[in-house]
C-alpha cells in the first residue's frame, strides 16, 4: 500500500467538491438501499463528514497509532447508527466506484489495490472497535424526559432519566437523538454525576438544527430520547489537576461549567473558583437563578456578571475574557472557556496574548457538533493561538 500514491489521488478527488459525497451517496443508496435509513433525512451535512473523515484517514494513513485510535472512536461510536459488520463491504464498493468515477483515466490497478487494502484496515478496525464496546456499553441508552422548563423562546432546559446508569465525567459530551430524527447532537450535561442517575440539558435550538429545534419546541414530559456514550476530555477537570479555576462562560456553554462548578463542590478541594458570565442583555441570562444559588452556597466560588455594549467599541459587547482579564493577573490558574465558536476564538487569542501557556486553557474544538468533541479535536487543524475551542449552542 503507497501512502503517497493515496495521498496524491485523493488530492484530485476532493478537488471535485460537492460532486465527490453526491456520487458516493447516490451509489450506496442505488446499490444497497436498504443503508439509506441509517442516515438523516437531509443529508447536506451528511456529505461534508464523508469528505472530511476521508481526508482525515488518508493525510494520516502513514501514521498508524494516531489513525488507528481514531478509527477505533469512529467504530465504536458507529454503533448508535446501527452499522453492522455487513454494512462496510457496500461503503466499500461505493467508495472504489466513486474513486474510479472521479479519477477517470489516472484510475490504475495499483490505485485500485491500495484503496481497496486501506479501505479493509479501516473496516476491520472500526468492525473490531465496535465489538469490543459491545461488552461495555450498549450502542444507545432510553431516557424519558423527566421536566422540560422553556428558559427563553429558543433556549429549553431538559432533565432526563435513563433507563440504566449512563457513566460520565463532568465536562464531557454525550450525544443525544430524538427517535424521530435520525441525526444525532452532542450536549455536556450541566450537572455533575448523581446518585438518581438524571442528566440536566442546556438546548438552544439551533437554526436549521433538526435535533436541536425537537429538544426545544416539539418535547415534553414523558417523551422519551436517546443517549449515546460520553466522549471528550479536554474540559475535565483531571486536566487543570489541583489548580485554581478562572471559568469563562456565554449562552448555553455555562452547562459544562455548572457540571465542573458541581464536581468541586462534591471533592471538597480548596480550589478557588472565579466564574465570569458573558451576554449581550440580562435577557440571555437564561440559569441566572441557579448560578446566584451557587454563589451563595459555596465561599470559594465568585461570579462576575459581564452583560451589556463595550462603551469604547459601539455595535460591540463586552467580553467575559475582557473583564476578567482586566480584573487580575490569573496567569497562575487554570482557565475553561465555553461558549459560542466566537466567543470562545476571542478568549483564546486574548489568553494567549496575555500570556497564558496551551495547558492552562482549556476548551472543546470549535465547530457544529455535529458528531462530538473527540471528533473535532482529531480532525480539526490548529490556528495560531486556538488550539481547539468549543461552541455550546
Amino acid at each position: 500500500m503507497d501512502a503517497a500514491r493515496l495521498k496524491q489521488s485523493w488530492a484530485v478527488v476532493a478537488g471535485h467538491g460537492d460532486q465527490v459525497p453526491l456520487y458516493f451517496y447516490s451509489t450506496l443508496f442505488l446499490a444497497h438501499p436498504e443503508t439509506r435509513q441509517m442516515f438523516p433525512t437531509n443529508m447536506a451535512g451528511q456529505r461534508d463528514r464523508l469528505v472530511t473523515a476521508l481526508g482525515h484517514i488518508v493525510s494520516n494513513v502513514d501514521q498508524v497509532d494516531r489513525l488507528v485510535g481514531f478509527l477505533q472512536d469512529l467504530g465504536a461510536d458507529h454503533r448508535k447508527f446501527a452499522v453492522r459488520a455487513e454494512h462496510y463491504p457496500a461503503v466499500g464498493e461505493a467508495l472504489v466506484a466513486t474513486l474510479q468515477h472521479f479519477l477517470a483515466e489516472q484510475w490504475t490497478d495499483e490505485l485500485a489495490a491500495d484503496w481497496t487494502a486501506a479501505y479493509g484496515l479501516v473496516a476491520q478496525v472500526m468492525t473490531e472497535a465496535a465489538q469490543a464496546a459491545e461488552s461495555v456499553n450498549p450502542p444507545w441508552w432510553v431516557a424519558e424526559i423527566v421536566a422540560h422548563e422553556r428558559r427563553a423562546f429558543d433556549v429549553a432546559v431538559l432533565t432526563l432519566r435513563p433507563q440504566y446508569l449512563l457513566p460520565f465525567t463532568a465536562g464531557q459530551s454525550i450525544g443525544v437523538s430524538h427517535p424521530s430524527v435520525r441525526s444525532w447532537r452532542y450536549y455536556s450535561p450541566a450537572n455533575a454525576p448523581r446518585a438518581d442517575g438524571t442528566l440536566e440539558l442546556h438546548v438552544r435550538a439551533a437554526p436549521g438544527g433538526a435535533v436541536s429545534s425537537r429538544l426545544v419546541y416539539g418535547s415534553a414530559v414523558g417523551d422519551r430520547v436517546h443517549l449515546a456514550a460520553p466522549v471528550g476530555d479536554r474540559l475535565v477537570l483531571r486536566a487543570a489537576g489541583s489548580s485554581d479555576l478562572l471559568l469563562l462562560v456565554s449562552g448555553t456553554g455555562w452547562a459544562p461549567v455548572k457540571a465542573l462548578v458541581e464536581q468541586v463542590a462534591a471533592e471538597g478541594s480548596r480550589r478557588r473558583v472565579d466564574l465570569y458570565v458573558g451576554a449581550r442583555s440580562r435577557s440571555e441570562l437564561y440559569d441566572s437563578d441557579a448560578i446566584d444559588k451557587l454563589a451563595s452556597s459555596y465561599p470559594w466560588l465568585t461570579v462576575s456578571y459581564v452583560v451589556g455594549p463595550d462603551l469604547n467599541r459601539p455595535g460591540e459587547f463586552v467580553h467575559a475574557v475582557d473583564r476578567a482579564l482586566a480584573d487580575g493577573d490569573w496567569r497562575s490558574r487554570h482557565v475553561f472557556v465555553c461558549g459560542s465558536d466566537e466567543m470562545v476564538s476571542h478568549s483564546v487569542r486574548a489568553l494567549t496574548q496575555a500570556g497564558f501557556h496551551a495547558g492552562q486553557v482549556h476548551h472543546e474544538g470549535l465547530g457544529g457538533q455535529w458528531y462530538g468533541p473527540a471528533w473535532r479535536t482529531a480532525v480539526q487543524q490548529p490556528t495560531a493561538g486556538d488550539t481547539s475551542g468549543g461552541g455550546y449552542r
